[in-house]
C-alpha cells in the first residue's frame, strides 16, 4: 500500500468584484494535479493568523493571475492606463509571500504572480506596456490562449534552461503590465524579443520561480508547461 502523501499546494483565489465571488480557472488546479500535487484554493483573507495556519499546512504556494498589482506597492500612483486593482489580494499575497520565504516553501507565480513577486520584493512594474514600453511583440494575444504568441530566450545555465534543455521557448501571452526594475534577489531566466523580462527565480531558495506566460492554459498541449508544473510540485515535495 502506497501511503506517500501528495504535496499540498495552496492556490491564491481569483476574485470577481462585480459578482462578489471567488473563483478558479481549472488549468491551475489541473496543471498541479497532473504533476502529482494536491491543489486547494485558499480563502481570500488578510488575517495573518489564518494565513500562517494555512501556509503551515502547505508544501507550496501558487500565485495566480488576475487584476493589476497596485502601484502603491512600489511607490507609485496608479496611471490612467492602470487596470482594475484588488486590494484584498495585494494584502493577502504580501502576508503569504513573507510566510513562504520564512518557511522556504516552493513558490510559483504566473502572470500577475510574477508581477506581484517582483513588486512585493522591492522591484517596479510598467503599469501599461503599450503606453510606457511600446513594442512589436504581441504581449496580449486574442483567444485561444493555449497557442504560442511569441518566443522567449532562456540564458544558458539558468534553471529554466536546465529544466527544458533549450534556450528558446514559444509561449502564450496575455498581459499589459510587466517587470520594469527587477527586485533585489530575483534573477531573470527568460526574456521576450523586446527584452522584457518574462521569467524570474530567486537563488538560494528551494523553489521560487515565476513566469509571465500562462502554463495553466497550455499544459494540455505543451510539454514545457507540464515540465514547469512538475518542477514546482517536485520541489514542494522535497523536505525543507
Amino acid at each position: 500500500m502506497n501511503c506517500r502523501k501528495k504535496p499540498l499546494i495552496g492556490v491564491v483565489p481569483l476574485v470577481d468584484a462585480q459578482r462578489e465571488s471567488y473563483w478558479m480557472l481549472p488549468g491551475y488546479l489541473e496543471g498541479i494535479s497532473q504533476a502529482g500535487g494536491l491543489p486547494v484554493m485558499l480563502p481570500l483573507t488578510q488575517d495573518e493568523s489564518d494565513l500562517k495556519q494555512l501556509a503551515g499546512c502547505c508544501d507550496g504556494l501558487l500565485f495566480t493571475g488576475g487584476q493589476d498589482v497596485s502601484p502603491n506597492l512600489y511607490g507609485q500612483e496608479p496611471s490612467p492606463q492602470c487596470g482594475e486593482l484588488c486590494p484584498g489580494r495585494d494584502g493577502m499575497e504580501q502576508v503569504l509571500l513573507k510566510l513562504a520565504l520564512d518557511r522556504d516553501l516552493a513558490v510559483l507565480g504566473i502572470c500577475r504572480g510574477i508581477q506581484f513577486l517582483n513588486a512585493g520584493l522591492g522591484g517596479t512594474l510598467y503599469q501599461d506596456l503599450p503606453s510606457q514600453r511600446p513594442s512589436e511583440v504581441c504581449h496580449r494575444q486574442p483567444a485561444p490562449y493555449d497557442r504560442p504568441s511569441h518566443p522567449v530566450y532562456l540564458p544558458e545555465g539558468s534553471p529554466l534552461e536546465r529544466l527544458l534543455g533549450r534556450t528558446e521557448l514559444a509561449v502564450n501571452s496575455c498581459h499589459h503590465q510587466g517587470i520594469c526594475t527587477p527586485a533585489p534577489g530575483l534573477q531573470a531566466m527568460a526574456q521576450a524579443p523586446d527584452e522584457l523580462i518574462e521569467a524570474v527565480w530567486m537563488p538560494g531558495r528551494r523553489f521560487v520561480w515565476a513566469v509571465q506566460w500562462h502554463p495553466e492554459f497550455s499544459w494540455k498541449v505543451d510539454e514545457a508547461s507540464r515540465q514547469i508544473f512538475s518542477a514546482f510540485v517536485a520541489a514542494a515535495g522535497r523536505a525543507g
